[in-house]
């Protein structure tokens, strides 16, 4: 009887690639399972953000991977009608797995009743399966998207729920949180879903915490010599100091391609092949982070003024950001034309794999997305910081703090960043000493982060622990 895997991740672009990555390394590694990836219809998502851009490339990705790695199969659970349109992004990202639960009961019996079941590894965001899992006796496995320096704050919630009497956002700016693994952190740079304990969104967090814990173990898309305090943190039971800790499984960098056709490749790759090595900095923000107006203005005086060149993947202000950017109007008047010798401006998406790797491009400011992150780790490329959403404040604390791959903007009280402000750090970036000192301990990460993906480097070690324990499970 077959041995099956099922993978079962969140429908962001980000998620859905780690997800199907860590699929094609599973196979790889051992090609007697075979991976069955569970996809999330979102149709009717309350308040989607993501592009039609990112979406179309999701699609192509799948389909890619289908046609070049038969024993990965994808299975599209049923739409689900009912997601109240009311509901926050966020909070909604956790109620669609919940509502699916009864179509995720059915697909994975059927699945077991031709093939042994040997795991379930789940995306944090669809904590509710736990519960499905757990009444049919399928050993589960979380796997987080995020750094293991956020798994550690995250493991660490129901704990700071306890020592605290109140919601982080109510703590004092002074206030440093001391969690394990982590250099002592401002509540401030929480994540923001984490701060309000009176929201649903943060009962939900705590709810995974707590699942997680209970779990057959933790995946993370990270490698030892990278966050070796977080993870060391976790391994020691650090995190969830009031019961045991399921074993953490370090197995990246797992890093996606976007596996552009040659003929048809992105016409800014072209550009790049012109341009000097390691002179043009890259600015993305990942397939949902916007800028008002005013934001985008901002950005081009910068990156006018600083004299570097660039190249900016520039996406619509709210509510249009799913339709194509009028350059010409979002810009300065004359941008375009005064910096087309030096820089390139890309519509809503670009491929950042092939960009980040390519020898022309010397720094990146970046999101904090940790996909972005482990890309630009293993391209070996100095960060800007510029944090947006979700536990992208955290990671960038982790960044400059502790792995000193990266430089902070700053941001005024209102979150906007100056165009001084940004021609100041990307200046810093490509031309100083401090973007020095910072390229040269990204450059060190990056052996490190080949050597984790080599025959008994960390990753391949990490690997066949987590199969070592499927070989004798029976579902």
């Amino acid at each position: 009887m077959e041995e099956v895997i099922v993978l079962y991740p969140s429908p962001g672009r980000g998620h859905i690639l780690a997800m199907v990555e860590l699929g094609k390394v599973l196979v790889k590694h051992h090609p007697s399972f075979s991976i069955t990836i569970l996809i999330l219809d979102t149709q009717n998502r309350a308040n989607a953000s993501t592009s039609q851009y990112a979406a179309s490339s999701t699609a192509q990705y799948m389909a890619s991977v289908n046609a070049t790695t038969p024993s990965i199969t994808f299975h599209h659970l049923p739409p689900i009608s009912d997601v109240p349109s009311t509901s926050p992004a966020y909070e909604s990202g956790f109620l669609l797995p919940r509502l699916n639960n009864p179509n995720l009961h059915q697909a994975l019996q059927t699945i077991s009743q031709t093939s042994k079941l040997k795991a379930f590894i789940i995306d944090f965001f669809c904590d509710a399966s736990f519960e499905v899992a757990a009444n049919l006796s399928i050993p589960t496995y979380y796997f987080f998207t995020s750094s293991a320096s956020s798994l550690t704050a995250f493991l660490y919630l129901p704990t700071l729920h306890k020592k605290l009497d109140k919601s982080l956002k109510d703590l004092n700016d002074d206030v440093l949180l001391d969690i394990p693994g982590l250099p002592s952190i401002p509540a401030s740079e929480m994540p923001k879903n984490m701060s309000d304990r009176s929201t649903k969104v943060y009962e939900y967090f705590l709810n995974t915490a707590t699942h997680m814990a209970k779990s057959n173990g933790l995946i993370v898309n990270s490698f030892d010599l990278l966050e070796r305090k977080a993870i060391e943190a976790i391994s020691d039971g650090l995190c969830v100091p009031d019961g045991p800790t399921p074993p953490i499984f370090s197995i990246g960098p797992l890093i996606s391609s976007n596996n552009q056709d040659g003929e048809n490749q992105h016409e800014c790759l072209n550009w790049l092949n012109l341009q000097p090595s390691q002179s043009v900095v890259f600015l993305s923000f990942g397939s949902m982070g916007l800028f008002s107006a005013k934001q985008l203005h901002e950005i081009a005086v910068g990156l006018d003024n600083s004299g570097q060149r660039f190249l900016w993947v520039v996406r619509n202000p709210p509510p249009n950001n799913n339709e194509e950017p009028n350059l010409d109007e979002l810009l300065p008047n004359g941008f375009l034309e005064r910096t087309k010798e030096r820089g390139f401006v890309v519509k809503q998406w670009a491929p950042q794999v092939e960009i980040l790797s390519h020898g022309s491009v010397g720094g990146f400011v970046t999101h904090c997305g940790w996909n972005s992150v482990l890309e630009a780790v293993f391209s070996g490329l100095p960060m800007v910081g510029w944090p947006l959403y979700a536990e992208q404040r955290l990671t960038r604390v982790v960044m400059v703090k502790e792995l000193k791959v990266a430089l902070a903007v700053n941001e005024s009280e209102d979150g906007l960043v100056s165009a001084a402000e940004l021609e100041k750090r990307v200046r810093e970036l490509m031309d100083s000493e401090a973007g020095k000192e910072v390229r040269e301990k990204v450059s060190a990460m990056r052996d490190a982060a080949v050597a984790a993906l080599e025959d008994g480097g960390s990753a391949s070690v990490a690997f066949a622990k987590l199969a070592e324990s499927w070989v004798t499970t029976t579902c």
